[in-house]
């Protein structure tokens, strides 16, 4: 005799694993903030440290005062240097020496425009957000270059690939910096500080760097599985930090090697210190968010002689194989990292290699999706076969069950001992049908993280309406999918992809027994229309990749249910 009845228990379990997985994803971050780092709160406004000789040394930071100004004033009221290669433009102001102007030719603000990225803005504007690396010393004996340092440039006035420039600025007490800046062909500063000492008596400098964001970004998303903040490695340790922790008290790190920087979803900067040299690395809050530098022991500049230091720098669009290579090539320690895999690191980024050769292959990112989501269901047909025969088997079993229970209803002990010696007479392994399902749920994580953080799916179309498979469905019912000339309010966009995806998870509830518990049942009802208004703001490929993924999962039921045949007594 053919039964449904026991097929259909599973996929409930399956429904359950599921929404279980979901609650963790959007709930988590509501009840678990990430554990404070302890660090001294006091002087939270200097970068200061104890030399071996008990002296003091030196503040790095300088005040910054935001004008508010607009970008293109801000740009066009100072001497500037041009900056452009293949991926970047920008230029760097001869003012303080300070690269603050840089966009990201190959990544554009809207889909269907013209207009590059703006990453990087003047410190005098409401975001400014620039770079500035220099020297300093203890005490301010030596008269060094401030933000206000009108910097020369000697040679070359156009920074480009295979094309440096030198910077120079003279203190007038017979000492003289240098910078030479070269850019590769994508995003990375090789800068190469040299100071030259005529005077009269030896010197101490220390180098630093720093990077200073004026105000947290307008787009940023706050949602805990994106990291987007302060980011490092420190001695092959990873260390994130979130505004609001720098907010609250600076946090300082020493470090023998690493690379330290500030993260968005899409987009980074970051610093990499000249390697062998012990540095101080600090994350603070000082009218603007810093991350910042300075190599701890001092460089001994002696009369007559040139003392040099050197760094790397990164403004970079957070793409995969971009960032892989700098790491490769340039041997920084986990700076694919960046880039955040997440918990499933080794199933996320696997996935993502996956991804983007069916994208090459197909030439639509969609399709891509829709080929992934197709073979990771078959990966795991014969698993989803075992589960389903097994609870087949435990549902054919369940009157002589319900039998026992009656009869042991006063003897628990019992009851559990008459019910184990069922199962090993029908050769039933009750976990059998959970594992399967738990083997299933990292992969659930992975491709959901995978398919989020990923910047080769922004922009990316579909097909029809769906332009952007990073942004949300466009489309909404309460507007009859544009119908009704009226644009609802954020709150009111449910688009046809999310529609599909709670109506194709509403079937596959209608497939499966509806729980005893009548409370249970009535959220069960009610979770296909909360997952549906829940991920309507959410990237349309995630949406497109749940809804196949539900259609894929009905109808491996029905086939399985067709295949499968159980005896009953």
């Amino acid at each position: 005799m053919r039964t449904k009845r026991g097929i259909k228990m599973d996929n409930r379990n399956v429904f359950v694993a599921i929404a279980l997985s979901m609650s963790v994803l959007l709930f988590w971050g509501a009840f678990f903030e990430t554990p404070k780092k302890p660090i001294d709160p006091k002087n939270n406004q200097k970068i200061e440290q104890k030399s071996e000789a008990g002296s003091i040394a030196p503040t790095i930071n300088q005040p910054t005062i935001v004008k508010n100004i607009s970008r293109e004033d801000s740009i066009k009221k100072d001497k500037r240097i041009k900056i452009e290669n293949n991926s970047i433009i920008g230029s760097i102001n001869l003012k303080g020496a300070q690269i603050d102007d840089i966009s990201f030719k190959n990544h554009k603000q809207k889909v269907e425009g013209d207009k590059n990225i703006i990453f990087l803005n003047p410190a005098e504007t409401e975001n400014g957000f620039y770079i500035e690396t220099g020297w300093t010393s203890v005490g301010s004996k030596i008269k060094i270059p401030t933000k206000e340092s009108a910097w020369s440039v000697k040679g070359n006035n156009i920074l480009s690939e295979n094309s440096p420039i030198v910077l120079q600025w003279n203190n007038g007490e017979g000492i003289i910096f240098e910078k030479k800046i070269e850019l590769d062909n994508k995003y990375l500063f090789r800068i190469t500080q040299q100071v030259r000492n005529n005077s009269n008596s030896s010197i101490d400098l220390y180098p630093y760097a720093q990077m200073t964001r004026n105000k947290i970004p307008d787009d940023i998303q706050n949602f805990y599985i994106q990291h987007e903040g302060f980011i490092g490695v420190f001695d092959d340790e990873l260390k994130e930090d979130d505004y609001d922790d720098i907010k609250e008290k600076k946090i300082v790190r020493e470090s023998n090697e690493g690379w330290l920087g500030i993260t968005d979803k899409y987009w980074m900067t970051a610093f990499v210190p000249e390697k062998g040299k012990n540095f101080k690395s600090t994350f603070l809050y000082d009218n603007g968010y810093k991350a910042n530098y300075i190599i701890n022991e001092p460089t001994t500049i002696n009369k007559s002689s040139t003392g040099i230091n050197q760094l790397r720098l990164f403004v970079s669009a957070k793409e995969v194989e971009t960032i892989d290579g700098y790491a490769a090539d340039q041997n920084i320690n986990k700076f694919d990292l960046v880039i955040d895999w997440g918990w499933f690191y080794f199933f996320t980024k696997p996935l993502f290699f996956v991804i983007d050769y069916l994208f090459k292959l197909s030439g639509n990112f969609g399709y891509a999706i829709v080929l992934l989501t197709v073979a990771i269901r078959l990966i795991f047909y014969p698993l989803a076969n075992f589960s389903f025969k097994s609870m087949a088997k435990m549902k054919a079993v369940q009157p002589e069950m319900m039998r026992l229970k009656e009869l042991h209803k006063d003897d628990k002990v019992k009851l559990q001992q008459e019910m184990m010696s069922l199962y090993r007479k029908e050769k039933i392994n009750p976990a059998s049908g959970c594992l399967p399902v738990l083997i299933q749920i990292p992969f659930f994580f992975a491709i959901y993280k995978m398919l989020f953080i990923s910047l080769e799916m922004r922009h990316q179309p579909f097909f029809g309406w769906i332009k952007d498979l990073s942004a949300a469905d466009p489309t909404t019912i309460f507007n009859l999918f544009g119908l009704i000339p009226w644009d609802p309010p954020s709150f009111m966009i449910i688009g046809i992809w999310p529609i599909l995806m709670g109506a194709s998870m509403w079937v596959q509830q209608k497939l499966n027994p509806a729980p005893a518990d009548p409370i249970q049942a009535k959220i069960f009802a009610f979770f296909p229309l909360f997952l549906t208004i829940i991920l309507a703001s959410f990237p349309s490929g995630l949406v497109v990749y749940w809804t196949v993924n539900n259609i894929l999962t009905i109808a491996q039921q029905y086939v399985i249910v067709k295949q499968t045949t159980v005896k009953t007594n």
